[in-house]
């Protein structure tokens, strides 16, 4: 979708509404205020996992949202071992371990819903390091800037896992053709894309961001702090 916008938030919403006019939009509804499920996921995780990048990947970090589910069962049908974080890390993440699940069961452990019965909880400092991250996205363009739905957790994760000494690694995303936009303001703190993937095209970026080396803590507030409680644990005495 062509477009330039001012900020993230425009970008957003002109995404958002996009999707919905076009009904490429699926459940859940409205596409508004989350990461958005579109027509045509599965195929989008489908050319995901036949990307060179998953060649080698046995662990991988993949967030929970809807349109990304089918990037979780098609990892674990190929036996790679999936990190879910929780809701604001509270619950650090949760471990899907193919080999300790039921063949037929995958589907349901790629599941948000339905799958935490098949999920371990790992802390976040007992988190290993993983080969590459699967996350969701609102908007983002072919140079690699990526927008969310405006919380900033997701950044914020990748940012816990830097601080606490894990290695750059590739992070990749599947979208809907509507949601690559031309251009919007991007962040020093914001988790570089290398790969994008829609139903019909593999977007490999060029020149990634550089990847933001730990938590920026003089942009979190008192709120950030007490919506997710493991911040506290990994603040540094005399930070922010």
């Amino acid at each position: 979708m062509r477009g330039t916008y001012a900020s993230k938030q425009e970008a957003r919403q002109a995404v958002w509404d996009a999707l919905q006019r076009e009904r490429v939009a699926r459940f859940p509804f409205p596409p508004h205020g989350r990461i958005p499920n579109f027509e045509g996921a599965a195929r989008a995780a489908e050319r995901l996992l036949a990307h060179p990048v998953f060649a080698h990947a046995r662990r991988i970090k993949v967030d929970p949202d809807a349109p990304q589910r089918m990037v979780r069962l098609l990892a674990l049908t190929r036996g790679i071992m999936v990190f879910v974080p929780t809701p604001r890390l509270r619950g650090g993440f949760r471990r899907f371990d193919p080999a300790k699940i039921p063949p037929d069961k995958l589907e349901e452990a790629a599941s948000l819903i339905r799958g935490a019965r098949w999920g371990e909880p790992v802390p976040l400092r007992e988190l290993p390091v993983v080969d590459l991250i699967a996350t969701g996205s609102v908007a983002v363009t072919r140079t690699g800037k990526r927008c969310g739905k405006g919380h900033g957790y997701g950044d914020l994760e990748y940012a816990m896992l830097r601080e606490l000494g894990h290695p750059e690694v590739p992070v990749v995303t599947t979208v809907h053709p509507l949601q690559v936009v031309d251009d919007f303001p991007a962040d020093a703190h914001d988790q570089p894309l290398h790969l994008i993937v829609t139903p019909d095209e593999v977007i490999e970026v060029a020149h990634p961001r550089p990847a933001p080396r730990g938590i920026d803590w003089g942009l979190l507030t008192a709120h950030d702090l007490a919506e997710m409680p493991i911040l506290k644990e990994l603040k540094p005495p005399g930070r922010g």
